[in-house]
């Protein structure tokens, strides 16, 4: 498998990403420094659709630079992104919107706003994105809530939430929208193992049911299971890519300890 390739020699003209065929997302030659500091150094990668892709690496490599850039956060020094065909990097403030729309994020410590309810934490994307009526969201938010297994946290306030329940309550905030792609940082982070594998199995589903799945992790059994393809950052360039079995088999010391482990970096 090789849908991930290093470097600006594998430059692709703008023209074809707008084939519906091709992939979600695609990086393409993106660098980015924070003053003296190169966080990404002329990284491309594809991810092609409704797969599961991971990102590994030590920590401080780039992985969530490289999410932010995707969902438009971030615009890179050089380089360009695409999503759905769609050059990010030059979307005027209304289409990067739209864009955006087609995008869920699961922040690593789930993000939500303690001073409302679970409830109107998942409404809140409907609320600021659509002009659904008033029934319409709160019954969205009920089954995205019953999705991942809360329906009885819908009234509840954050702070009453356990750690694996607000990590299932940011999910299914990400997802209120039904997004095509989903970016999730750190999913199993500060989770015990059984609430871990609880939440890998939801985003499991999600990509059975056709999400791209983008994710970010130091959780390596966890990206094993979820993943189709995997690569790794290390000083700001991708060092391997292909299947786990294939970074099992790398030439790299560092990429071969990394899967070795349990929790890398």
């Amino acid at each position: 498998m090789n849908h991930l390739r290093q470097g600006s020699d594998a430059h692709v003209d703008a023209a074809a990403h707008s084939d519906g065929d091709g992939p979600a997302i695609r990086l393409e030659g993106v660098s980015k420094s924070f003053a003296d500091l190169k966080v990404l150094d002329d990284v491309t990668l594809d991810v092609a659709q409704g797969t599961g892709f991971c990102l590994l690496g030590r920590s401080g490599t780039g992985k969530s630079v490289t999410l932010k850039h995707i969902m438009g956060l971030m615009m890179p020094d050089a380089g360009r992104v695409f999503v759905h065909g769609k050059n990010v990097t030059e979307l005027k403030r209304q289409e990067l919107g739209e864009v955006r729309r087609t995008m869920g994020f699961l922040f690593q410590n789930a993000a939500l706003f303690d001073s409302i309810t679970v409830g109107e934490n998942v409404a809140f994307p409907m609320r600021r994105h659509t002009d659904w009526a008033e029934e319409k969201i709160l019954d969205t938010a009920k089954a995205r809530l019953a999705d991942v297994g809360l329906t009885e946290a819908f009234d509840k306030m954050p702070g009453d939430l356990s750690g694996g329940m607000k990590k299932r309550a940011g999910l299914a905030r990400a997802m209120a929208l039904d997004p095509d792609i989903l970016l999730v940082d750190e999913p199993s982070a500060g989770l015990d193992p059984i609430t871990g594998d609880e939440i890998d199995e939801l985003l499991l589903g999600l990509k059975k049911k056709g999400t791209t799945l983008v994710m970010v992790t130091h959780n390596i059994p966890s990206a094993r299971h979820v993943a189709d393809e995997l690569a790794m950052l290390h000083e700001g360039r991708i060092i391997a890519h292909g299947t786990a079995g294939e970074l099992d088999r790398s030439d790299d010391a560092l990429v071969r300890a990394f899967m070795r482990s349990e929790s890398g970096g």
